[in-house]
């Protein structure tokens, strides 16, 4: 209790010394995420930062320290409503569970951009991609590799996650359309590499083949691809977010191919739909990114590190 009450205090700290340095910012805006650990959230924190800089904006980020813990980013919202910022810029860590914070920030007329994973509230804009579409279109570029047959076992992400539950629906589809493709075993790996590599090795132990493994995300299938080094065994492997590290593993061969759910793309433009916001521009209720396979063809274009990318112009994402 004393270390989650010194986190709650840092953040109110963190944001009241924004607010009082704010005299040099336009605008301080609240920036949730949902762990240190998955890269794709450190590219969605890099992206509001640098449309935050460009605006002449202040950002604060809340981020748990135990990664996706939901009575830590309830404690956050409770210290941004002490301390309001001009706007927030929300990734829940759990749909159900952050309805009531969410509710409260409604209550507050705070303005909340919702961002990658859906929930209910009111909200100025959602930014995000079709997990759905994701899910399916990675499972059906796996299973066409396969021939349509194999034995393949599925990492899952964090069950009370939407984004894991509509590419697991994304899946079944797949799964439905290739009667060749048996399941082993499926399970979560919560979206954090060492989890999925133990469960990996738990599914090596337990089956003395496995054609492919299809992981929820990139982190999930890089510690797949360790667990499988380690137990001298070799597997087809695809995830999704399109990160560097499994980048560059595709650049090699060890990473079949994964599917560019860009946080920093949506990074960018839910930032930038929180300034327009502030400055009285219009918003679409929804703004949805395109997914794209990641594979030998076309990786080169996502080699370029997440800290030199530039953020697309509004005109690029919002025909």
């Amino acid at each position: 209790m004393r270390d989650f009450m010194t986190v709650a205090l840092a953040c109110f700290l963190t944001l009241a010394a924004a607010h009082a340095k704010a005299a040099d910012a336009k605008f301080t805006i609240a920036v949730f995420t949902k762990n240190t650990t998955n890269p794709a959230y450190a590219a969605f924190r890099i992206a509001a930062d640098q449309v935050a800089r460009s605006a002449g904006a202040r950002i604060v980020h809340y981020v748990p320290r135990k990664p996706d813990d939901v009575e830590e980013q309830i404690e956050m919202i409770e210290q941004v409503l002490k301390y309001r910022p001009d706007a927030v810029v929300f990734i829940p860590v759990d749909d159900v569970a952050m309805i009531d914070s969410v509710k409260k920030l409604n209550a507050a007329k705070i303005p909340v951009v919702l961002a990658s994973n859906p929930l209910p509230g009111d909200f100025v804009s959602y930014v995000g991609a079709d997990d759905f579409e994701i899910g399916y279109r990675q499972a059906r570029y796996l299973f066409d590799r396969l021939g349509g047959k194999g034995r393949i076992v599925i990492i899952e992400g964090t069950p009370a996650a939407p984004t894991n539950r509509e590419r697991v629906r994304g899946y079944r589809r797949a799964l439905a359309e290739f009667p060749g493709i048996e399941v082993l075993g499926s399970g979560a790996g919560n979206y954090q590499q060492p989890d999925a590599k133990r469960l990996m090795a738990k599914f090596i132990g337990d089956f003395p083949a496995i054609d492919a493994v299809l992981s929820a995300n990139d982190g999930m299938a890089i510690g797949a691809l360790e667990a499988l080094g380690e137990a001298g065994r070799t597997s087809v492997v695809i995830g999704i977010n399109g990160i560097l590290p499994a980048v560059k593993l595709i650049e090699t061969g060890a990473l079949l191919a994964s599917v560019d759910f860009n946080m920093f793309k949506i990074g960018c433009t839910a930032t930038r739909a929180a300034l327009r916001h502030l400055e009285g521009e219009p918003l679409p209720e929804k703004i949805m990114l395109p997914a794209e396979i990641i594979d030998r063809t076309n990786y080169r274009a996502w080699l370029v590190p997440v800290e030199q990318r530039s953020c697309p112009e509004w005109s690029e994402v919002v025909k």
